[in-house]
């Protein structure tokens, strides 16, 4: 999946961009433990996952969210 696609999902989550150094974005929410780090390049389906758990997003909230226009 492209890097872009994955931030949308972050977006209709809540998440906000914070920053971003060299080619890794980095993103925030409140109440997260940890920031969401997305590096920018086709994202491998272990990042997608570890991301996910962190934001405590299911799999079928993450295709919601993907199929919402």
């Amino acid at each position: 999946m492209p890097w872009q696609e994955f931030e949308i999902v972050l977006q209709k989550d809540g998440c906000k961009f914070d920053r971003q150094k060299g080619d890794h974005r980095i993103w925030k929410k409140a109440g997260l433990k940890r920031p969401i780090v997305v590096p920018m390049c086709e994202l491998p389906i272990s990042i997608i996952q570890s991301n996910l758990r962190t934001l405590g997003l299911s799999r079928d909230g993450y295709f919601e969210y993907l199929n919402k226009k």
